[in-house]
């Protein structure tokens, strides 16, 4: 219900106000995500056996996998900046990035998830890679994760270096984040098929986070394409900037979520309405017999 033509609309009227200040061309409108990499993909290969069999194996990496982190950026022209990689450790070992996309930088967290100070370092990655400044600012797109929208010091770090941050109304990524309209899923396949690979290759063994970097770096050189880039922004309607990109059967299924305010408030005043009603009985919940009378 979050992707509603009222949150879809505000957006698009604050890309347009942005796209007439700062006149932003196709190298200068980025989009950055995080996807998780796991050494036991969440895809599982389909497997071949007589009928009837009740128990069929598969060959896994293990029962349960070490999570990694991955943040990916990508701009709408198709220029890829190099992914930032969190570990699930305490200390990095230069090893791990071997067979990593070239320029992918890694840091370590127990956790192996973003954090905010992380995300800092990785806007310090971006504005070395992007080189954007006050006076040729770039447009960053990110969805509403707390360690991305309530961190100070990566907002202060932007408006010093020309980043102009704009995060995506709540619960919309699927379809206005390009990162997650054209290129997680490919990525996601695409890992999934080199896990199960190197498995077949090396029977016996397991993936863990030394293999992690060669086989995400496979994955990333089939998904990150030009064409999957420019896709995922011109479906989602950011460049070329078309805020009429979905049409009213988009958003059928979130229409409950378009009543305004004075709609809510007359609903609120018909109930204590009929709460105070002496013929309704307040002992007893109110039953969807009685609310039609007020509506």
């Amino acid at each position: 219900m979050g992707f509603n033509k009222v949150s879809v609309s505000k957006f698009f009227s604050l890309l347009i106000e942005l796209q007439d200040k700062y006149k932003f061309g196709p190298t200068k409108i980025f989009n950055v995500d995080e996807t998780g990499i796991t050494t036991v993909p969440k895809k599982k290969s389909k497997v071949l056996s007589l009928k009837g069999k009740k128990q069929v194996g598969l060959i896994s990496s293990a029962e349960r996998g070490q999570l990694s982190t991955a943040v990916l950026c990508v701009s709408a022209s198709g220029i890829y900046v190099p992914p930032l990689v969190i570990f699930p450790r305490v200390r990095m070992k230069a090893e791990l990035l071997d067979g990593a996309p070239p320029g992918t930088i890694a840091m370590c967290h127990p956790s192996g998830w973003i954090q905010s100070y992380i995300f800092v370092h990785w806007l310090d990655h971006f504005i070395a890679n992007v080189k954007p400044t006050k006076d040729y600012p770039v447009l960053l797109l990110l969805d509403g994760h707390s360690t991305h929208t309530k961190n100070l010091p990566l907002i202060d770090k932007a408006r010093n270096n020309g980043v102009i941050i704009v995060s995506f109304p709540p619960h919309c990524t699927h379809r206005l984040q390009p990162l997650d309209v054209s290129f997680m899923g490919p990525l996601s396949t695409f890992y999934t098929q080199e896990v199960m690979i190197w498995l077949r290759n090396n029977p016996g063994r397991i993936v863990t986070q030394y293999q992690l970097g060669k086989l995400f770096g496979i994955a990333y050189a089939k998904a990150a394409t030009l064409q999957n880039a420019l896709s995922g922004f011109s479906k989602t309607g950011i460049y070329p900037l078309n805020p009429n990109i979905f049409s009213d059967h988009d958003f059928v299924s979130a229409s409950t979520t378009d009543n305004d305010i004075t709609g809510s408030q007359t609903m609120a005043n018909f109930s204590e309405n009929v709460i105070h009603d002496t013929r309704v009985d307040k002992n007893k919940p109110l039953t969807a017999e009685v609310l039609p009378i007020y509506s």
